[in-house]
């Protein structure tokens, strides 16, 4: 076997691990109602922290094996794959408007990828990684500070998917100048690369689990394989002395392609914002008021979806209680309400 054909298949198995990690990661989200950041007491969160180390170290088998140009993008089919083992494992299909973005989102970043040259790189300076470590620090709790501060669940857990997009990013960079930098005979003289690289990918790790709580697989996902990506080829271009291919023509290629991943990415978040009408479903009518034994959803703008429709988080209801007075027209009352120890 070629090493460039080795390199293709490490970087197709290494999709798929995501790809499953991701599934595992939010079926965990959907059903645990313990920690958001940290169900450590899942044996099925463990599993998907395997999955993910393994698809990093294939990914970086490959590296070693065919050019950056190559197996970058091919990262990018993650959330290509996600959807179609998603329907079929664990029966989460996805609609048309999802798999639109997830396409738009995937040929965007490849395109992107394609077009970064990484000839002629330089290295960091200490100065450098102490400003990138400090920079990312105060981007990352910005994002999270700003999630917190949302209502929606899915714009909450889109923020946090680029949190950790973010942070997966600045790892793949300090990775790629620890790399640079190590030598056999000092085997240690890197510490401080290996340990902020190493608390980006648990912080990263961390986030990407919260992002799928409440907002189902193909959005957090998707944002997360773009916001990756990009990070590391913004801070390549910028520092490691890279460039895109093809000069004026290939930049403006890139911000073309750039455009296509970003609205891949507003499409699929846009798909779990919507919900449809058929999702409000009151059962037990003759249920009194505020008893909390019905319960459904309501569209704010009665349009259809083609996604799956947006459930309570665990451990909250949607009551639908009677409306005080006479009034000529149908009105629907909604209140959250946490529930303690109930799913």
């Amino acid at each position: 076997m070629s090493p460039l054909l080795l390199s293709v298949l490490l970087s197709l198995v290494s999709a798929v691990a995501y790809a499953a990690a991701a599934i595992v990661q939010e079926r965990v989200a959907a059903s645990a109602s313990g920690p958001r950041y940290a169900p450590l007491r899942s044996p099925a969160w463990w599993v998907s922290v395997l999955l993910n180390g393994l698809g990093a170290t294939l990914h970086v088998v490959a590296l070693a094996y065919g050019p950056l140009s190559l197996v970058q993008p091919l990262g990018a089919l993650t959330i290509v794959f996600a959807l179609p083992m998603a329907a079929l494992f664990v029966g989460r299909r996805a609609g048309r408007r999802a798999w639109r973005g997830a396409l738009m989102a995937t040929v965007g970043l490849a395109g992107l990828l394609s077009l970064t040259n990484g000839s002629d790189a330089q290295s960091l300076a200490d100065g450098e990684r102490w400003m990138l470590a400090a920079g990312t620090t105060a981007v990352v709790a910005v994002l999270f500070t700003a999630a917190h501060l949302v209502g929606r669940s899915v714009l909450r857990s889109v923020i946090l998917a680029a949190g950790a997009g973010v942070s997966f990013g600045m790892a793949s960079v300090f990775t790629k100048s620890v790399a640079e930098e190590w030598t056999s005979a000092a085997p240690l003289a890197e510490w401080t690369g290996l340990l902020v690289l190493s608390a980006l990918a648990v912080t990263g790790l961390l986030l990407s689990q919260a992002s799928y709580r409440g907002a189902g697989l193909a959005a957090p996902l998707a944002t997360v394989t773009v916001v990756n990506p990009v990070v590391a080829a913004a801070v390549g271009l910028t520092l490691f002395g890279e460039s895109f291919r093809y000069g004026t023509a290939g930049t403006v290629a890139a911000l073309v392609c750039g455009a296509v991943a970003a609205g891949g990415l507003v499409q699929l978040t846009l798909d779990r914002m919507t919900v449809p009408p058929e999702a409000l479903s009151v059962s037990d009518a003759g249920a009194p008021a505020g008893s909390g034994s019905s319960s459904g959803v309501v569209s704010s703008s009665g349009a259809p979806s083609d996604g799956d429709a947006p459930r309570p988080e665990v451990g909250q209801r949607i009551d639908v209680g009677a409306v005080p007075g006479t009034r000529p027209h149908l009105e629907v009352e909604m209140r959250s309400r946490a529930v303690a120890g109930r799913p």
